[in-house]
């Protein structure tokens, strides 16, 4: 571009653009990024999930954190002890079993979720043993187990609560929840906390609230249920806020009734850190679905070993409150919460969208059964 001086003002090109105008819009790139290239899904090549979701993380935006998403937990799922050179944790087993020892994976997830239609999800995962520990909010536990008892169904946002009060129906953002529901779990779980405490007073039985958790998955025997089937498979439910919805009403209730049930959180947060703390050989990934306690209390857990080695968090929440629920996974990381070395991804987004988007391509279709008997990982 040949430059040329106007005569009462500054240089312009042979164009007539002055010069100053084009050296500042069109700076010249010194060299392209070495990554992907942006490109989204062509709808000429049809309407295929597993295609549309590979082209996420080439479309940007939250979709490429989604398509990170979907490769963290498959390097979870894909890791074996049989990756690593043979160390003190792991003498004595052999190649064959060393092959055998996967990740320890925790899962976290808002009792909103469970609500929703995200429970079917994460009864999919527990069922087949997908995942080790499972960490929830007190209504996380309830709401899975008045399922059994009755339905929860889709209603608006917009549903005034003056009339929805008026007619017993509680609203849990867009869905409702009959009252009769509530008052079904009432007359369900008296009789198994009265059997509970004649159980404290005659065998010296300890509750904790995972304890309590198994208790009540084996009673509502449904293989709907959550709890069914962690305690079916031997997966724990932690949950240090028990009391905090209507389990808390029904120990209220029942503390009246029958006085004495005792609930030693003491015990539990010993399991839950133990967790984490003797994961070793394996290593640890998280997946939380939301925030608030559940979150918290994963990643706290995995302090006790220097942090996990995968994460996703997939939630709404923003940072700059400072609160747990919004940070990002840097800030566990300056708390040892998640390795320094670690790649862990935050998708900002609704979790009943993305988290079925995610099984998808996960644990639905990288997963490996070990063998006909087992299909989780090891025990160490």
């Amino acid at each position: 571009m040949r430059l040329v001086m106007a005569q009462d003002g500054p240089a312009v090109s042979s164009s007539g653009v002055p010069s100053l105008a084009t050296q500042a819009v069109l700076v010249p790139s010194a060299e392209t990024p070495m990554s992907a290239t942006i490109r989204g899904w062509d709808f000429n090549d049809g309407c295929s999930l597993d295609g549309i979701m590979a082209a996420m993380l080439r479309t940007g935006c939250q979709a490429t954190s989604l398509g990170q998403a979907v490769e963290e937990i498959n390097r979870m799922i894909a890791w074996r002890l049989s990756n690593e050179p043979p160390g003190p944790a792991d003498a004595g087993l052999s190649p064959t079993e060393r092959r055998r020892v996967r990740a320890k994976i925790f899962l976290g997830f808002t009792s909103n979720l469970v609500s929703a239609g995200v429970r079917e999800h994460v009864r999919y995962l527990v069922q087949h043993r997908m995942v080790d520990v499972v960490v929830t909010t007190a209504g996380g536990v309830e709401e899975d187990l008045i399922k059994c008892l009755g339905n929860t169904y889709c209603g608006d946002f917009a549903l005034k609560g003056a009339d929805l009060r008026a007619r017993g129906l509680n609203r849990v953002g867009n869905m409702l929840v009959p009252n009769s529901n509530y008052c079904a779990f009432e007359d369900w779980v008296m009789p198994v906390l009265s059997a509970m405490l004649r159980e404290q007073r005659e065998q010296g039985a300890r509750w904790t609230p995972s304890k309590m958790i198994e208790r009540l998955g084996k009673e509502i025997n449904n293989p709907d249920s959550v709890c069914y089937w962690a305690q079916h498979n031997g997966i724990p439910i932690f949950c240090p806020a028990l009391t905090d919805g209507s389990l808390g009403d029904m120990l209220f209730f029942h503390s009246y009734k029958e006085p004495g049930l005792v609930v030693d959180i003491v015990e539990d947060i010993r399991r839950v850190n133990d967790q984490a703390l003797k994961a070793a050989p394996r290593k640890t990934g998280i997946i939380v679905l939301g925030g608030g306690l559940p979150k918290h209390h994963i990643c706290n857990a995995n302090l006790m070993r220097n942090g996990a080695d995968f994460a996703v968090y997939i939630n709404t929440a923003q940072e700059f409150d400072g609160s747990d629920s919004g940070a990002r996974p840097d800030e566990a990381v300056s708390w040892g919460k998640i390795r320094a070395d670690a790649t862990p991804v935050k998708v900002y987004g609704d979790a009943t969208i993305l988290f079925p988007l995610i099984i998808s391509q996960t644990f639905a279709k990288t997963w490996e059964a070990l063998d006909s008997s087992d299909t989780g990982a090891p025990k160490l």
